[in-house]
């Protein structure tokens, strides 16, 4: 029998066997409910009873009705708390950790699905789902949809960081435990978990919706049901984690050189897991058995207290029997991973600044004949207090705070004045950024600063659209990240200069919003929807403004711009 078929028919035997066992599960919820629930109600009758006279849960019927209804009641909640982990965990889990289908634009994402689809095939799995998350993290996992479709789920910083062989490797681990049926059970495991998660949302605070600037907002700390929501989730976690066997790891590692044929690549992968930053969102601790390497795996050891709670074996334990495989030592392992980083580091593509290769240009931007002259501000209009503001241009006026259909508006040129829906070209131009198209088509895919038509091209394997004059740079806000996890480009000695320059400028002065290349900048208007960009910090941990459009979701880097930042987060 072929290993291909061999793999396909053990698939759907193992997944039979899993959804059998996983009937034990739902005898253990019910043995949790019922000495929760029964305690519960409890504490209840007996309380009742102090207000009632005569009232006593021990005479009468009253014990046999009490351990009835508590009876069928702990059945039905833990009837319901299986079905809701069994057919919407995965969805839920994907949802919590923010995983999305990957860009087909992308380079690097449309590797890792061609890389899914090859290693499926290998494995005979007629279908899998590949899904990224957007993190700096460098792991994977796998769950098991609620259709029983496979998902492989990897973050970007894993994409960045493995090789081919690498990445191929991590697939053949996740779909080895796919095959083995551990994805299926270790799926219902944690997706017990949500239960206590979405109780524990409901009864967490709501923010009030439109809190004025010095208001203090209750923020309602100390709800008991909090506390006792996540107290139950991690008493049942721990009770389940204990189910999940440490050996799977072991056996899922050596199932995946059957399907890849690379010990070698496998146990790169999984050191370089776990020497890089591992965490994924806030909820990685209680979904850690089913990523690859889990959060804190540089503490589990080998001791009886790790082999209880611990869902994955010591590092070296996995590496040492990989190794073996080869056959080759652990530290040669650990030698080749440090070795190929500093041959990747010297390959970097080396990246100059803006500034440095204008300087040996000998046609400046002025002189170039493709830059368009600026739209002529032709409107005015009465601002709430009754004062006529302007001269505007269209994109102007419709960025305006005040601005209505029924401001009183003025056409300079034409010496007309209405309500602002009276003028067509306003109409036109407040249809069209509804509707996310360029309110002047004239400036349509033009950069902001100099007006030059931008081009599409590549950078650390991201389409964005990059000014041939300026060298500012549009990007998609989604795809930032992913450029800031990539390391194709390194960079000139006068980037990092000007890096460090601002670093040290910017400390000084923390609060202030000010840009890298300019101390105050003109407003600049969206090339895409024409709508004002909004300068804001890149993200609230990395506090370097940019301007961002939040109609279309874009973000405009202005010169070098996008590389200091990528070095200041590289060096951070």
């Amino acid at each position: 029998m072929s290993s291909q078929n061999k793999f396909e028919k053990d698939f759907y035997e193992v997944q039979r066997r899993q959804w059998q066992k996983s009937l034990f599960l739902l005898l253990i919820l019910f043995v949790f409910y019922f000495f929760l629930v029964g305690f519960v109600a409890f504490v209840f009758m007996i309380s009742l009873g102090l207000f009632i006279p005569g009232f006593s849960l021990f005479t009468g019927d009253n014990l046999k009705n009490f351990f009835l209804i508590n009876f069928f009641l702990s059945i039905g909640i833990a009837v319901f708390h299986f079905y809701d982990a069994r057919f919407h965990g995965a969805q839920f889990i994907r949802k919590r950790l923010l995983a999305e289908c990957p860009d087909k634009e992308d380079i690097y994402h449309k590797r890792f699905i061609n890389t899914v689809d090859e290693m499926r095939l290998a494995a005979g799995l007629p279908r899998v789902n590949p899904y990224i998350i957007s993190a700096f993290a460098v792991n994977s996992m796998a769950l098991m949809e609620a259709d029983k479709t496979p998902t492989i789920i990897v973050t970007e910083g894993l994409l960045a960081e493995f090789t081919r062989d690498e990445l191929q490797a991590v697939i053949a681990n996740e779909l080895a435990h796919i095959i083995r049926g551990d994805t299926f059970y270790i799926t219902l495991v944690c997706s017990l978990a949500n239960f206590f998660e979405r109780l524990r949302e409901m009864a967490e605070p709501q923010e009030k919706p439109q809190a004025q600037i010095g208001e203090i907002q209750d923020s309602g700390g100390g709800n008991p049901l909090v506390y006792a929501a996540t107290s139950l989730s991690s008493v049942v976690m721990h009770l389940l984690s204990t189910l999940v066997s440490r050996q799977r790891e072991l056996l899922a590692d050596a199932a995946a050189v059957e399907l890849n044929r690379n010990p070698a690549a496998l146990a790169r992968a999984i050191y370089k897991a776990h020497v890089s930053n591992s965490f994924i969102g806030d909820f990685s601790l209680s979904y850690s058995p089913l990523f690859l390497v889990p959060p804190g795996s540089k503490g589990i050891s080998d001791g009886l207290f790790s082999r209880i709670f611990n869902s994955h074996p010591p590092l070296m334990k996995r590496i040492r029997q990989l190794a073996d495989m080869v056959p080759t030592s652990p530290a040669r392992i650990i030698g080749a991973v440090l070795e190929a980083r500093k041959k990747r580091e010297k390959a970097r593509f080396l990246l100059h600044s803006q500034e440095e290769t204008a300087a040996g240009r000998q046609e400046g931007p002025a002189a170039s004949g493709d830059i368009q002259p600026e739209e002529e501000a032709v409107w005015s209009v009465r601002d709430p207090k009754g004062k006529w503001m302007g001269p505007y241009t269209l994109e102007q006026i419709l960025s305006l705070r005040f601005f209505t259909l029924r401001i009183r508006t003025k056409n300079i040129p034409e010496d007309i004045e209405a309500t602002a829906g009276e003028f067509p070209q306003i109409r036109t131009g407040l249809h069209n950024l509804y509707h996310k198209k360029p309110v002047n088509p004239k400036k349509y895919n033009k950069c902001p600063r100099c007006r030059m038509p931008l081009i599409d091209t590549f950078y650390e394997g991201v389409v964005l659209k990059i000014c041939p004059s300026c060298g500012g740079k549009l990007v998609d806000s989604a795809v930032v990240g992913r450029i800031i996890a990539r390391k194709e480009v390194a960079f000139s000695d006068y980037l990092l200069q000007k890096a460090a320059d601002f670093r040290k400028n910017f400390l000084l002065n923390p609060a202030g919003i000010r840009k890298i290349s300019r101390e105050k900048t003109p407003d600049i208007y969206c090339p895409i929807c024409g709508l004002k960009m909004q300068p804001r910090p890149f993200t609230y941990q990395y506090i370097i403004p940019v301007d961002k459009c939040f109609l279309c979701h874009k973000t405009w880097f202005d010169t070098d711009e996008l590389e200091i930042l990528q070095i200041l987060i590289e060096k951070h």
